[in-house]
Parts: C-alpha cells; structure tokens; sequence
C-alpha cells in the first residue's frame, strides 16, 4: 500500500503491541535468590518430591544460561540462540550444554524449571518461541503465581457468554497467559496491540485455529481490560485496508508521468467532497487505469493531454473490450477478448475530465490552463440512449421471467425453513449412534471426536452423504427472511442487512389514534432515509427474526459490521441479520445472503423458459416489487418514494411493461381522450394525497376484519367480502364469521325447502368462502404468536412517533 496507511494500518498505530524492556527487577535477581522465591508457594508446592523437582530444574537452567554472554537473565537467555529455532528442540540444546560440562539434570527438571523462570517473570521469551511450544501446566502455572484474580475475572465474563466453549475459553486464557509471559505485568496490563502481534506470529505459525484463534481478544474486550476506543473485534485489525487516500488510488497503476499523475491526483482531490467513496474509487480506476495507464502502455513517453486523432481512436477501440485468460483444450491459457460492460461508463469519465478541466481553466487559468486540451470523446460517444434501452429490455425481460415463479419461490423457501427446523429439532433429541427418521428419510447421528459442539451433523442413511444440519437450518432461515423481506419492502441489499432493532417505529393516526407499525430504512446509496408499512406478512417475518437474534437476556446484541462499499467499519448495532461465529456475533455479510438465495433455488428445482436453472438477485425482489406496486395501482410517483429514488425516471425503469398492460392502457388513453393528464402523477405528493393514502388504512376496515386492496383501487367484487380473497379476517371476529356461516346454513336450508333454486347456487359459493375464511383464520391462529418487536412506544419514545403536527415527517424522504 504505497501512499497511506488503510484503516487496518491506522489501527496498529494507534494500538501498538508493548515492547519488551531490557531489563526489570526480577531478571537482575541472584541464583539463590530465585530459587528460593520460586521454589515454595505460590511459585511451587508445598509437597517436598515437587520442590526438589523444581529446584533441580531451576538450578540446571540458571547453570546453562551462566554459560552464555549478559548481565541480565534475559540478555543470556538471548544470547543461547534457542529463541531463534522452535520452542520444542530447546531441550536438546540445554542438555547437551551441561553434559558438556558434568553436570547430569534430566531433561524433565529443565522443562520445570523453565517453566517456573518463566512464571516468576525471570526470563521473557518471545511470543514465535512460545507460539511454537505447548505446556498444559502453563496456564494453571501462570494464573496460580501471577494473577489469580485476573483469570477468575476472565471465567466469570465467559460464563456469561453461553455460545463460548469450554475448550474455546481453556484456549482463551492460554493465549491470554502466554502475552504475559512474553510482555510482562497482569492482565489488567494486556493491550490490542499485544493480541494482534500474537494472532500475526500464531497465523504464520498455524494454519488452523478457526474461532478459537482470535475469542481471546473478544474475552478481554467483553472483561473490561481495553480501553473504550479499542476496536470491539480484533477483524478491524486485520484484512480490510480502508479507505485509501486519493494518491494511493492513483499509485495502483504505476504511472511513469509524474505531471499527468499529480494532475490526476489534484484532479480527484477537487472532486473527493462531492462523492462517496465508491464514486471515488471507481472514478480513479477509470482515469488512471483504463484511460493514462492505457495509453502508457500502447504509447510510451506520452505526456500531454492534447491526443492526436489516430491515438484516441484507438483508446476509444481498445476500451470497448476487455481481455482475459482462458483455459484451452492443451490445459494452458490464451487470451480472450470480452466486450467492456463499462465502456461507455469509462468514455464519460473522460470526457468530463476534460471539460472540467476546461472550465476551471477560465476560473483559474494559473491552475488549470496548462491542461487545458481538446476532449477525444464526442458527445455521439457517449451517447447512451441504445445502451440504455437494451438494458432496459433485458431488465424487462428478466422480470417477466420471474415474476410469476414468485410464489413459488415463497412457498419452497417457506418449507424449506420449516424441513430444515424440524430435522434439526428431531436430530438434537437423538442421542449420538442413534438413527430417526424424518420425511421417509433415516439420518445417523454420527459419534463425532470433539463432543460438546454447537454443530448437529447426521448421516444420509439413504444417500450416505453426512448433512451440517445446524448450518442446513441456519441457511434455510436466512434465505426465507431474504425472500420475504425483500418481496414486502423493495429495499436493496445493502439496506437489508443495515436494519437493525431500532428500524421499528410507529406511526399514529390523527383520527382515530391508531398505532401503525413502519419500518425506517437508513440512508444508502441515495443518502436518502424513507418509512415502509409494515404489513401483517413483513410482521411475521421480522418477528421470528428478532426472536431469533435475541440472547439470553431477551436483547439483539449489539454487532459491528464492514462497509465494504466504503471500506470502513461501522460502529455496534442491534443488527436483524447477525449470526453467530464460535463465540461472537457477527454481521451476516452479503456474500452468505446471495449464497444462501442460490442454494435454496438450486433445491427449489424452478427452471426459466430456457429450461435452465433459474436464478434471483436480490435487486431481482426491488424490480419485482416495483412492477407489482405500480401494476396494482398505486401511482408511480409513491412507489419512487417508497423505493426512495431521487427520479421518477428510475423508478419506472424498474418496472416492466407486459403487453395485456400496454393494450389495456392504449385503450382506456383512447376512451379519456384529452382528460388524461399523466403529468399529475410525476409530481411530488401533495399534503392531501398524503391525508388520503394514510387514510386508505382506516377506510379498508369492515366488520369481519381488513380489506387488503390495493391503495386507490375500487372494489372489484361489490363489497361481497365473504366471497373476496383480499379479505383478511380478524381473530376476534370469529364468532361473527361462525354466525355467517351458520346463517348460510339455514338459508340454503330454506331454498331447498321452498325450491328456490336460483339462491342454491349463491348461497353455496358464499357458504364455501366462509369455510375456506374460518379454515385460514384457524391455521393463522395456530401458526401465529404474539411476538413483542420491541417497537419504541408514544409513551416511551416521543420523538420517534410520527404525528399530523409533524408534516415534515410525512414526506418520502
């Protein structure tokens, strides 16, 4: 990383490790004085086997270690080299050095002896030196002499964490006492940095560790020892670099002239205020990357702004594609060439480069003028217009492709979640070596070496493939709340995984006092924040997420979370999507939601029009839920709002046109004539069309429950709600809808008493509503709990509650 430090970088400078002092009161200490204060409690024992155990162990080592250069224990501990080589062959080195001279300490002793120097803070090895050895008396060793009451403060903060293993926590504090013995003081003493350098030597040390290797820090963060500012998990340290400054972006490409790269750079840095960090990035891969390093490569020692025609002609042809490697048929590699999907993206940048620097030539001609060139890019270059209709046809055509395998999609998803939950659920009440069955199918439950794990595998008896079935229910979960929540909401993806428990709040009627539950969307790619409804369905789902998340206190735990469009890390938050990692809890990130989207479709079987496997994105559900939206009625000028677009344009780019619509537009357009006047609705909402589309939620109520029409759309079955599918019945009326249909009843009853066979015929399909009405409010009653969101009340949380005093809060921001 040339140029800056990332935000990785910056926090190893601000945490830095503790180094190790040259010298310290105990390494000065005599032989005779160390052996008496390491030799009986609580260095020792008490029992007198062990103490002449421990005493010849000391003795030797402290003869071997005189036998090398220094003034200090520490300084002859170095200058024996052993630190240098892998902590387990020092021994060897040891032994045959006092054989060398007579002296006959077994080997065993030695290793006690170290042991007991290393406690009593006599010597300070390295930390590869100790990473590279193990001694399961260490840990009990060094919390016995050194901090008794920091370890038990350690247990105690682990037993609160109920996901933490014991064999997690046992490794825990054996990290936690080798940074001790390698830097010195109490646990109260241990810094981030001490952790980072450790997880650095152990990852080059071993290859595997998995949670296990880094819950030590998250141990001593969730205990107290960090300083408040300290990084809530250690990630922050490693892996992601940040944002990077605007001449390490330009620095990538190895520019050789200097002028144009300082241009470049200066250029950049003018625009940085007004974009975000993606718009930033993307723009220096276009004008570093793909334009200057282009023709760096093709025209060595170019260095003027002012191309001739024949270069930028060929820029503009090698911009169109891009070239790859492929794999050929003689297993080696060839070049293949790709048309560029940004070709046209990159061409603007160009030219805006060059006009800007154009006008900022007249407005600062010292600065700017001397760059001041003829663009290369026309106006017909970048000329989107085919471009943006072909894209708009396959978005188009993708949507009418998916849109009808939507319900299907839902109820596979549905019952995959629930298959998954329930083999799970049969599997944890199946001991170990036992088979069950569940669905015609026999799983094993397979006797697994490391017994106390969070996992709960099983064998296929049938297919002999062994099934993860903690992480198959766990996917199963995630992809059902995906699928739903995207299909209610229309937010993106990066707004998906960005609600957290406080996205909840509510919504008052000014007529009747009505709370209505919305869900708040955060600011994301538009900077724009935007309130949903929260229907009875996105209820469901959100409620079994929050029950989900929640821990043993019945909160969401707070979770940080990666940008990783602008590469910084977010501060803790009650997330909805958060799992759990070994002991910790992390963000779910959005790598495992499209994966978990993808298996569940590969098991769903849903195939396209080509017959091949069908697939979603999650910008697929947005498109959907905008063409269903507007096709239903609602006008287009809320559904921009509601998918927080910044034009309208946009939004209906989102929705797809079916032939039937367009026939039955033209039609009803010809039946108007000039009364229709489109332009109204591409407008912003006006404070009435608020009161009426608020007011749609308090007129949609009838005696047997909710009407769930669509906003501004009449009745197409004539208030027959029995009869009407868009009828969702409420609980409490119950005992109204028993009454109509006994009714119906005993009216049928009559008709064919007194032969009036024209009212048979109604009477029946009214009576097969109601029962088909009684039979779905059942299932929803038994399917349904009351589930508290911990939605913030008017009582507890006024400032959140949207009243009619408030008008500024009713709008689609």
């Amino acid at each position: 990383m040339r140029g800056t430090a990332g935000a990785a970088a910056r926090l190893r400078i601000q945490f830095p490790p503790r180094a190790v002092p040259g010298s310290w009161p105990e390494t000065f200490l005599g032989s005779r004085d160390i052996v008496e204060l390491l030799v009986p409690p609580p260095y020792g024992s008490d029992k007198q086997a062990v103490q002449w155990k421990r005493r010849s162990g000391i003795t030797g080592v402290l003869r071997w270690l005189q036998g090398h250069s220094g003034a200090t224990w520490q300084q002859r501990w170095l200058a024996t080299g052993v630190q240098e080589i892998d902590g387990k062959h020092w021994r060897e080195i040891a032994v045959q050095w006092l054989r060398g001279v007579g002296d006959d300490t077994n080997e065993p002793c030695l290793s006690t002896g170290l042991l007991a120097l290393i406690c009593g803070d006599v010597i300070r090895p390295g930390v590869r030196w100790m990473m590279t050895r193990h001694s399961p008396r260490f840990q009990a060793a060094m919390e016995r002499s050194r901090d008794p009451d920091g370890f038990a403060r350690l247990r105690a903060c682990a037993r609160e964490n109920p996901a933490a293993a014991p064999l997690m926590v046992r490794l825990a504090l054996y990290r936690t006492a080798t940074i001790m013995a390698c830097k010195g003081g109490l646990i109260a003493d241990i810094v981030p940095g001490d952790c980072v350098e450790l997880l650095d030597v152990q990852s080059s040390v071993q290859a595997k560790g998995g949670t296990c290797k880094t819950y030590f820090y998250q141990l001593l963060h969730d205990a107290g020892i960090f300083s408040p500012d300290a990084p809530p998990t250690i990630r922050a340290f490693r892996g992601a670099t940040g944002q990077l400054t605007v001449e390490a972006l330009v620095d990538r490409f190895a520019l050789r002239c200097r002028p144009v790269r300082n241009l470049l750079v200066e250029y950049l840095r003018y625009r940085q205020p007004a974009v975000d960090y993606v718009s930033l990035k993307e723009l220096a891969e276009k004008l570093a990357g793909l334009f200057w390093g282009d023709l760096e490569r093709h025209h060595p020692g170019i260095y003027s702004l002012h191309l001739p025609d024949e270069v930028a002609t060929a820029w503009k042809q090698r911009i169109q594609v891009r070239t790859t490697k492929a794999a050929d048929t003689d297993g080696g590699f060839v070049d293949v060439e790709t048309p560029r999907a940004n070709a046209k993206s990159c061409m603007f940048a160009v030219r805006a480069f060059y006009l800007d620097i154009a006008q900022w030539a007249l407005e600062d001609p010292a600065r700017w003028g001397p760059w001041a060139a003829p663009c290369p890019v026309t106006p017909a270059d970048v000329n989107r217009w085919k471009e943006r209709m072909r894209r708009k046809a396959r978005m188009d055509q993708r949507t009418r492709e998916r849109l009808p395998h939507l319900p299907a999609l839902v109820r596979i998803v549905e019952k995959r979640r629930h298959d998954t939950a329930e083999r799970l659920a049969v599997a944890r009440r199946t001991d170990p070596g036992e088979t069950f069955t569940i669905a015609d199918r026999t799983f094993l439950r397979p006797l697994m070496p490391t017994a106390g794990g969070t996992k709960v595998w099983a064998d296929d008896q049938n297919s002999g493939v062994r099934h993860d079935l903690t992480f198959e229910e766990h996917e199963a979960f995630w992809a059902w709340a995906t699928v739903e929540i995207l299909r209610h909401t229309g937010i993106r993806a990066e707004e998906l995984l960005e609600l957290t428990h406080h996205s909840f709040i509510q919504y008052q009627l000014p007529a009747t006092g009505e709370l209505v539950p919305l869900l708040q969307i955060a600011p994301s790619k538009t900077d724009t924040e935007r309130l949903l409804l929260i229907s009875p369905e996105l209820a469901d789902v959100l409620s079994a997420v929050v029950c989900r998340v929640r821990d043993a206190t019945g909160t969401v735990p707070l979770v940080p979370s990666y940008d990783i469009h602008e590469c910084v890390w977010l501060p803790p938050m009650p997330l909805l999507f958060q799992r759990r990692w070994g002991a910790e809890n992390r963000a779910i990130p959005r790598r495992s939601i499209e994966k978990a989207l993808s298996n569940a479709l590969a098991h769903s079987g849903l195939t396209g029009p080509d017959q091949k496997p069908l697939d979603f994105t999650p910008h697929d559900f947005r498109r959907i839920f905008v063409t269903d939206a507007v096709m239903s009625g609602l006008p287009p000028h809320i559904a921009q709002a509601i998918c927080g677009h910044r034009d309208i344009n946009t939004t209906m780019g989102y929705k797809a046109t079916y032939p039937e619509e367009t026939i039955e537009a033209h039609r009803a357009w010809i039946s108007r004539r000039r009364s229709v006047r489109p332009s109204e609705e591409y407008r912003t909402p006006t404070e009435q069309e608020w009161e009426d589309f608020f007011g749609h939620f308090q007129r949609r109520k009838v005696s047997l429950g909710t009407c769930g029409r669509a906003y501004n759309t009449p009745c197409i079955h004539e208030h027959a709600c029995i009869r009407c599918p868009m009828l969702r019945p409420d609980p409490a009326q119950r005992p109204r809808l028993v009454e109509v249909h006994d009714n119906l009843q005993a009216r049928i009853s009559e008709a064919e008493q007194q032969g009036w066979l024209g009212e048979i015929e109604g009477l029946t399909i009214s009576l097969a509503a109601a029962e088909a009405k009684l039979t779905d409010l059942d299932r929803l009653t038994n399917r349904q709990t009351t589930v508290h969101l911990g939605m913030p009340s008017v009582h507890h949380l006024v400032a959140r509650t949207i009243t009619t005093n408030a008008p500024e809060n009713r709008s689609p921001e």
